[in-house]
């Protein structure tokens, strides 16, 4: 994680005020789908939407333009999710082309175009997203559409055609279980390639006797924005989350030396009467089964847990004059990161892990 320990302090205690913009970015943005219903604007056209519904029941994906749905991640938002869409396609499919001009036809057009543009390339593509309510399997209701405007842009000398990589889109939704469905289409849609995903966000109200955490990832470094994102847009190998971008580490690869960087957050835990959380996460770095890496455990005040780990383990060290302790990076291997969360003040607890490379 590329952030300092001190940085990183700041940002919990920050975050945690800024959850407060989100309620109002979901109801802006409620309110925008109320005007556009209104006025009849069309957020997913009916050539995507047919699409939709072709595959729908079957699941079957249109491959114009292939990318696959990685997985989701949520976050609480008032009494909705925040939730993020993070899928995979490879860069030459979204058809970069150097500013100002066409996309190359043919795929060796495409690399010498790449190649000896000194100018930036631009991708202009659309994202559209229809949630439906699943109801024992079947698709029920639409619940949400979303478009995402896909303008992106890469410096012609660093871009990789070839390279497939993660991009996110973001937005608040309700609890409950879902079927995404999602296109990628082409500027005037000619090109329209479709995926479907399923998933399910918890019910608030269920958590009252046990923790529970939004999923657990790793993050590669975090930045604050001027404010937070008010339409829905898409990032690459990041998302954003109230008023921070954060860079995910989607591959739980690390080198020596490197250290995890943890978060997430822990719904059941019950403040105190001056509203103050008492959480303590113990975590323990095993390697096949052993404990490899100790950590002294962590308080905590809040239930946002933002957290950075060193990869690096105490070893002792004998020689003749006597017994001696240095620290070494961890080599490199398959590790676990291994948590136990325990609310101090209710005495609930629960256990999580997570798997990691070092190399």
């Amino acid at each position: 994680m590329k952030t300092r320990k001190r940085a990183i302090l700041v940002l919990a205690s920050g975050l945690i005020l800024s959850l407060l913009l989100l309620p109002n970015l979901k109801a802006e943005e409620q309110e925008q789908a109320a005007k556009a219903q209104e006025s009849k604007v069309i957020i997913i056209p009916d050539q995507v939407k047919k699409v939709f519904e072709e595959g729908m029941q079957t699941r079957e994906v249109r491959s114009d333009i292939p990318f696959t749905v990685v997985r989701h991640l949520y976050f609480p938002a008032g009494q909705n999710f925040y939730t993020v869409i993070l899928f995979k396609v490879k860069n030459a499919d979204l058809g970069f082309a150097p500013i100002g001009g066409a996309p190359a036809k043919k795929k060796e057009e495409a690399l010498s175009a790449f190649e000896t543009e000194a100018s930036k390339l631009q991708a202009r593509s659309h994202l559209f997203m229809q949630f439906n309510k699943l109801e024992n399997g079947v698709p029920g209701e639409v619940a949400q559409e979303v478009y995402v405007p896909l303008n992106l842009q890469e410096e012609s000398s660093a871009f990789e055609p070839e390279k497939m990589e993660i991009y996110s889109a973001g937005y608040p939704l309700t609890s409950g279980q879902y079927l995404l469905s999602l296109a990628i289409c082409s500027q005037k849609l000619e090109k329209i390639g479709s995926q479907y995903y399923e998933f399910s966000l918890p019910d608030l109200t269920s958590i009252t006797d046990k923790l529970e955490t939004t999923p657990i990832f790793f993050v590669n470094n975090q930045e604050y924005m001027d404010s937070a994102e008010r339409k829905p847009t898409a990032h690459k190998r990041s998302f954003t989350y109230s008023i921070i971008n954060i860079e995910l580490n989607i591959d739980r690869v690390f080198a020596p030396g490197e250290s995890l960087g943890l978060f997430f957050y822990i719904f059941g835990a019950q403040p105190d009467e001056n509203g103050k959380f008492n959480i303590e996460v113990s975590f323990d770095v095993l390697k096949e089964g052993e404990k490899a890496i100790l950590f002294a455990p962590g308080q905590y005040d809040s239930p946002l847990i933002i957290q950075e780990l060193p990869l690096v383990k105490t070893v002792l060290v004998k020689s003749e004059s006597g017994e001696t302790t240095e620290k070494r990076n961890a080599e490199p291997g398959k590790y676990t990161l291994s948590m136990t969360i325990t609310d101090k003040i209710s005495g609930k607890s629960i256990s999580k892990s997570i798997d990691f490379e070092v190399k």
